[in-house]
């Protein structure tokens, strides 16, 4: 199966920039806290500790069944959605944030974005920035060896499933969504919560989508490794890291880049 793209879509950093931050996968939910807890400390640190901007690249949150979510009260879900919506905003009012839907938050929308103060991104995306261009990505297109996920996702993002399942009540979107959860945690299961048992980005597709945007590096998430690879041909991989800070093994990055180079920059 192949997913690549039509177009690449652009954006050129504006020439006052230094340096930009990128996180991804932090499946932000209301039962997990601490993961929670460390996010805005980070968002709410002094401006002059701060990234020109902010690139979000899909899974900030665990689940995203409309927009309208944003507009409910009485549930410790819909309190949390509001709350995280509050604590990005207050960041986005002095920085710059972009947001790429992930597999788990593909449905928000512009009404969730301009209630957060982000800038919608498509995926993929060329940013031009300190003299090179950079693919940003989520990433999962990539991974062509997850056939069953491929298929999935060619239906979700498809215009007229997406009108379908929103114009179904809350309430029933809520329950698709805890079905498709429990589904993935036992999916985790059976290869014991391992990341390495998942199905990892394509690499020849990987440097395809490169060398058709003429970009140098691919910055994405979703497999929840963090890590650099080399590509071949001056091309690499830089994958970003997912935050658990609740979990055995406590983890949050932050990848920054400046003109000194890439920083992984630890929360915990």
């Amino acid at each position: 199966m192949n997913n690549f793209p039509g177009r690449f879509a652009e954006l050129r950093a504006p020439a006052h920039w230094q340096t930009v931050d990128f996180i991804s996968d932090l499946h932000l939910q209301a039962n997990e806290p601490t993961t929670f807890d460390t996010w805005r400390r980070y968002l709410e640190r002094p401006f002059s500790e701060r990234a020109d901007a902010l690139f979000i690249l899909g899974d900030l949150f665990e689940v995203w069944v409309g927009d309208d979510v944003l507009g409910q009260r009485g549930t410790p879900d819909h309190d949390f959605w509001r709350a995280c919506a509050d604590v990005i905003r207050a960041h986005a009012a002095l920085t710059p944030v972009y947001f790429m839907v992930g597999n788990r938050d593909f449905l928000l929308g512009s009404e969730a974005a301009q209630a957060c103060g982000m800038q919608l991104l498509d995926d993929p995306t060329a940013l031009s920035f300190l003299g090179q261009r950079w693919l940003l990505s989520h990433g999962d297109a990539l991974c062509l060896a997850d056939t069953d996920y491929m298929r999935f996702r060619q239906q979700v993002r498809q215009p007229k499933w997406q009108h379908a399942f929103l114009e179904k009540p809350l309430e029933e979107r809520e329950t698709i969504a805890r079905e498709l959860r429990q589904q993935s945690e036992a999916r985790k299961l059976s290869t014991a919560g391992d990341p390495h048992g998942w199905a990892d980005v394509d690499h020849p597709a990987a440097q395809q989508w490169l060398l058709h945007a003429r970009a140098q590096s691919l910055i994405h998430g979703h497999t929840h490794r963090p890590a650099e690879h080399s590509l071949g041909e001056g091309l690499q991989r830089v994958v970003l890291s997912d935050w658990e800070v609740g979990g055995q093994h406590p983890r949050a990055e932050v990848l920054r880049i400046s003109a000194q180079g890439m920083q992984r920059i630890s929360m915990v």
